[in-house]
């Protein structure tokens, strides 16, 4: 628990304006159109990090069938809530939320916050020759809304 905020998992919190206009600059899903966001959404469990007044701060979804496996994406924290513990408590609570447990495996990708992850007990693949991928990095550059 971090003073001054809370975490929530209802759907209707969470702030899609907030949440595309900080994944449309970032790195992973540079450009990503606001529609396709909004899917994303609706098709994945989500969890925000919010103010006392309701602000949402940061985001994280987990992609899921509740039953066998996850991926944890597009996690993020505000520049300006840095630094207080948050990111660290959102993926805390996301481990540890009961829909999530009993998963085979869970999964990331990140090219930065390896340190903060390993906390969770997340490593690198133990058998990489096992997964393939079909990787379309600037596919949101080329799409139209």
């Amino acid at each position: 628990m971090v003073a001054g905020y809370k975490i929530s998992s209802d759907p209707k919190q969470m702030d899609l304006s907030v949440i595309h206009g900080y994944l449309a600059g970032s790195y992973w899903a540079k450009g990503v159109p606001l529609s396709t966001m909004q899917t994303a959404i609706n098709n994945s469990f989500c969890f925000g990090v919010f103010t006392e007044a309701g602000q949402q701060v940061a985001f994280a979804r987990m992609i899921t069938d509740y039953a066998t496996s996850a991926y944890l994406a597009d996690v993020f924290v505000l520049p300006e809530h840095r630094g207080k513990g948050l990111s660290k408590w959102l993926v805390q609570t996301i481990i540890d939320h009961p829909q999530l447990q009993g998963l085979r495996r869970m999964l990331l990708v990140t090219s930065d916050a390896h340190n903060l992850y390993r906390k969770f007990g997340f490593s690198a693949l133990a058998s990489p020759e096992l997964f393939m991928e079909l990787h379309r990095p600037n596919v949101y550059q080329t799409l139209k809304e």
